[in-house]
């Protein structure tokens, strides 16, 4: 009896024309969002790594420079396009691109595609996390909310439970019913992206890659199956489908719009960010208490030198076996970039806290559970951008003191006129940037995978018992 009626809602669903033409829009936006997607991601990649590739070669083939003009002259950082990002472009757009890596200066990433874009894209991008976030759940809705409505206005439930069957079966029946017909909307898609990341990849599929495409769509089916059961729910308790649909899209306008906003308004007001004019002065306040390594004067680099003169006992600079001026501009690199992470790092811990808000309120919302889970999946999210945002940080640090330890050991005192062959540049290996594997990301959001499971059990558990207790007139 229950399979007959999962087979009799899913075949009555496929033959209702208003589900066919909506079924059909849906998966549409779907195989564009992904098609489009993939072009659009593919094309960023190309471009940021022909970039990549230039801005190494430009640096490993500099003319003669003195080191120092060299760590002024710098590099650039460009962020690669995770391999699943064509299906969440996430922050992404906002995040920036590239990072220009200099002396006593932290830059943050820059020339993000917001800026080049319109006000729109606030509105969000038409994406396959987008489709799959916002437009399926509307989609269940219309598909499920007269799931019992229409059986009490017809008089068929009385009907059915005097068969002997319970209210319980005949909810699960209909949700394994409505379930295959979600599938039959969404597993194109998904096949579609597999197909062409498999392609994409030259057949040769990275194992962590893989594993991110697998999470990705289990959490996707998890949060379908839970406005499953949850329009299911909302049906048994009310005698009419109008009420019953009103109530859904009340839910739907509450999960998808209201508590995402309210969330993030709530995260700024509780933890405000500082103005980039007066995170400027706070640094460069900082920094003016260290060393200056390019004022001769500066009385803290002056005891600087004192001490390695009493160190190797010497009576001059020119006499000691590292050129000073190299030790100076170590130093204050040392002292810079301490400031410069602090404050970074304070900043950093401001948006985190604001997005623990967020993050806690997928207790309340499965909508900004899926959001987060699918961004951690195709690193578009702040935790992987952070990730890079550290890696060209040590990277800049890195070829900073390299090249202030050139300075100390391969020129004199004094000398600010000899420049360095052009192959000496060469001695520094290029930037190469590394998505962290799919543990990491899932331990960054942890809470939003026990928001969804808990969601989940709460449908199948709580939801289940109310419609045991559903009055049936």
């Amino acid at each position: 009896m229950v399979r007959s009626i999962a087979q009799k809602e899913f075949i009555s669903t496929l033959r209702d024309r208003r589900f066919v033409v909506l079924s059909v829009l849906v998966l549409l936006l779907l195989l564009a969002a992904t098609v489009v997607g993939l072009y659009s991601a593919h094309t960023l990649q190309e471009e940021r790594e022909a970039a990549q590739e230039e801005v190494n070669h430009q640096f490993h083939n500099s003319q003669e420079r003195h080191p120092h003009r060299m760590a002024h002259y710098g590099s650039y950082a460009f962020r690669p396009k995770s391999s699943l990002s064509f299906l969440d472009f996430g922050l992404d757009s906002f995040t920036g691109t590239s990072v220009f890596m200099e002396a006593h200066k932290q830059n943050s990433a820059n020339f993000s595609q917001a800026q080049q874009s319109t006000s729109l894209i606030r509105f969000g991008e038409m994406t396959v996390a987008f489709v799959l976030q916002m437009l399926l759940p509307l989609l269940i809705i219309f598909l499920c909310f007269g799931a019992f409505t229409q059986e009490k206005e017809t008089g068929t439930l009385k009907i059915l439970l005097s068969q002997g069957v319970s209210l319980r079966q005949i909810a699960w029946a209909k949700i394994r019913g409505y379930s295959k017909t979600v599938a039959l909307v969404v597993a194109p898609a998904l096949i579609l992206a597999g197909l062409l990341l498999f392609g994409q990849n030259g057949l040769d599929l990275q194992p962590d890659t893989l594993w991110r495409l697998l999470l990705f769509v289990a959490f996707y089916l998890v949060y379908f199956f839970i406005f499953i059961v949850l329009a299911v729910v909302v049906s048994a308790v009310h005698q009419r489908s109008s009420t019953a649909l009103v109530t859904l899209l009340g839910i739907w306008i509450l999960f998808c719009v209201l508590v995402p906003k309210a969330s993030a308004n709530l995260g700024n007001i509780l933890y405000t960010t500082p103005t980039k004019a007066q995170m400027d002065a706070d640094v460069h306040e900082e920094v003016a208490k260290g060393i200056d390594g390019h004022n001769s004067q500066d009385a803290r680099a002056e005891a600087l030198k004192q001490e390695l003169l009493q160190k190797y006992g010497k009576d001059s600079l020119s006499q000691l076996p590292v050129n000073v001026d190299g030790i100076i501009m170590a130093v204050s690199e040392e002292q810079s970039t301490k400031v410069y992470r602090e404050h970074f790092e304070k900043l950093t811990d401001t948006f985190q806290k604001q997005n623990r808000i967020s993050e806690l309120a997928a207790f309340l919302n499965p909508y900004l559970a899926v959001r987060h889970l699918s961004m951690g999946m195709a690193g578009s999210d702040f935790p992987h951008y952070l990730h890079f945002q550290h890696e060209a940080e040590e990277y800049r640090y890195n070829m900073a003191q390299g090249l202030n330890n050139i300075q100390a050991t391969r020129l004199k005192y004094g000398d600010k006129t000899t420049r360095l062959r052009s192959d000496t540049w060469k001695e520094f290996k290029p930037f190469t940037y590394e998505t962290p594997p799919v543990q990491w990301a899932l331990r960054h959001h942890v809470l939003s995978l026990a928001a969804l499971v808990l969601w989940l059990l709460l449908v199948c558990t709580v939801g289940l018992r109310v419609i045991d207790k559903t009055q049936i007139v």
